[in-house]
């Protein structure tokens, strides 16, 4: 039996997702705030803590991808390729080193969604948007000052956030929360009930390699909604930092295990 991933098979070919390393190629929307650190250290479970500067720093990213495996045929069937997802990012702490942590994601494809949890993305299926910057036409905004790139993301048929970011200039960077390797668990309940955790993991991963283009920034203004089966209200926007605008490339081709089995959370 072969592949990377279920569905394993004869020849390996029906797997979700091959294996890395993974090549990445898009456009991120970014808007960073604050909210209540409170929020967010209820999101880090042990050994995690907060981080000790801005511990309510929080980002919320919008993505627009195409990705591919080393062979590159993925792009050649671009719905292999292409997906959007949204995901937010805080801060923590580890052995006095700061680490990002994504603590809710969602994408539009599944095999996005089975490979962000191979590396510790807690990812659920949702419905994605965000404004394609061009160069040409009345169709679209420029990367220039005034520039304004809206996003939206919704799950269930309920939309959960949606935000505008109105460019006013080039920026030597595109936000300061997601801009370290992440710190991330990797979690599996036991199929025996009341088992707990087959797999507990934390780990941190990162990118092989990068590039980017210039980073844009601008004001934004950002609202998150109830809904009945998520959590991303909770996070509620006390003050907006700023938005992003950046396009960049990078590959992904594993990560690090920096503990195993000492997580609290159980396998229900």
């Amino acid at each position: 039996m072969h592949g990377f991933f279920t569905p394993k098979s004869a020849t390996g070919r029906a797997s979700l997702i091959p294996p890395p390393p993974w090549h990445y190629s898009g456009d991120l929307l970014t808007v960073e705030y604050r909210t209540d650190p409170a929020r967010v250290a209820e999101l880090l479970p042990p050994p995690l803590g907060l981080a000790p500067d801005d511990p309510g720093a929080v980002a919320i990213i919008w993505a627009d991808w195409q990705s591919c495996s080393d062979s590159g045929e993925e792009l050649l069937d671009p719905v292999r390729a292409q997906y959007k997802e949204c995901f937010v990012v805080i801060r923590c702490s580890y052995r006095d080193r700061v680490y990002s942590r994504c603590v809710y994601i969602w994408v539009d494809k599944d095999f996005a969604l089975v490979r962000g949890l191979h590396q510790g993305y807690p990812k659920k299926l949702g419905s994605i948007h965000l404004t394609r910057p061009h160069p040409y036409g009345q169709a679209a905004p420029r990367l220039a000052a005034g520039g304004a790139l809206g996003a939206t993301l919704a799950a269930a048929d309920r939309r959960l956030a949606q935000a505008v970011v109105r460019l006013s200039g080039p920026s030597p960077h595109n936000g300061f929360v997601n801009a370290h390797p992440m710190a991330h668990h990797r979690w599996l309940p036991s199929i025996a009930p009341g088992g707990g955790l087959a797999l507990d993991e934390l780990i941190s991963s990162g990118a092989e390699s990068f590039e980017g283009g210039q980073a844009w920034a601008g004001q934004a203004t950002l609202e998150l909604f109830e809904a009945p089966t998520e959590e991303l209200a909770a996070l509620t926007v006390e003050e907006v930092v700023g938005g992003y605008y950046r396009q960049l490339g990078v590959t992904w081709n594993g990560g690090a295990l920096l503990e195993s089995g000492t997580s609290e959370a159980e396998g229900s």
